[in-house]
């Protein structure tokens, strides 16, 4: 029997501190003989699984047992392992807490991929939360969560959404994209002192049909000429507020006539055109 099977067989056999001694041994092969042993227990797997180097056969051995995935406390240490395999962590991710969820789709080791998974079981689970709840993910939450939040239309838990510093740009014009958007969200967006000064954020609330005409006209001086052109293509938004959109290219237009005609009555556009006539006959 070589050395290394004398010590696996040690490792499932081990008691008291000889057995802490083996939770770091640096052989997969003694680490799995451990994990047989009958004295491991949970607190002890725990201590095992702070471990970051643990080798991913070993993880995987201890997320095929039944018994180790009966406590919660080891199930949440491997899908927050740096080292546990994809398929390990998602299929545990839907049995952690809400907070604990949270904390992982804001892990800066997680995947982009399992954070999205973690973020949908949390949006999953909106609808039955309580408000403090609500409250706290609104506060705390990864932009999609707070996006979701913004959806459902809470008028105090929009309030504290919106200054989420996690909170994108991206998030707010999805969320003002949506079909049938309760007015209370539009308005508080368009209210509000940092959203409401971006421009990509006034032109979403311009296409927003619960956006009241009064205010959207208040953002109409405010938009490009293609824009404004772009939104008043047929079907683009309702009839009524699409003839307020061609009133005001056409108001465009005729300004920007008007200040082309008095730069060329002006002193100076005289003197460039009596320049320009001067010119010409030496150049025939």
């Amino acid at each position: 029997m070589s050395l290394l099977e004398q010590q696996r067989e040690r490792a499932h056999l081990a008691t008291g501190d000889e057995l802490k001694a083996f939770l770091f041994h640096p052989s997969a092969e003694v680490l799995l003989g451990l994990l047989d042993n009958p004295a491991l227990d949970e607190n002890l797997l725990g201590l095992l699984l702070s471990r970051k180097d643990l080798p991913q056969e070993v993880l995987e051995d201890i997320a095929g047992r039944k018994t180790f995935l009966k406590s919660y406390a080891v199930k949440k240490a491997l899908v927050f392992h740096p080292r546990a395999p994809r398929l390990v962590s998602l299929r545990l991710l839907r049995d952690l807490y809400l907070m604990d969820l949270v904390q992982y789709s804001l892990s800066p080791g997680a995947s982009a991929e399992l954070k999205r998974h973690a973020e949908e079981y949390v949006i999953a689970r909106l609808p039955q939360l309580p408000l403090g709840q609500r409250i706290t993910l609104a506060r705390r939450g990864p932009a999609r969560v707070v996006g979701a939040l913004m959806a459902i239309g809470h008028a105090q838990v929009l309030e504290i959404a919106l200054e989420n510093p996690r909170l994108t740009e991206a998030q707010v014009l999805k969320v003002l994209s949506r079909e049938k958007l309760l007015q209370a969200v539009v308005l508080t967006v368009a209210n509000h002192r940092k959203w409401s000064q971006y421009y990509n954020v006034r032109l979403a609330l311009v296409r927003n049909e619960a956006t009241p005409l009064s205010m959207v006209l208040g953002f109409l001086p405010e938009l490009t000429v293609e824009d404004l052109r772009a939104l008043a293509a047929p079907g683009v938004v309702p009839e009524n507020l699409r003839k307020y959109l061609l009133a005001e290219v056409h108001r465009r237009m005729q300004a920007s006539r008007r200040i082309a005609k008095e730069r060329i009555n002006s002193p100076c556009g005289e003197s460039l055109s009596q320049s320009k006539n001067q010119e010409s006959p030496e150049e025939e």
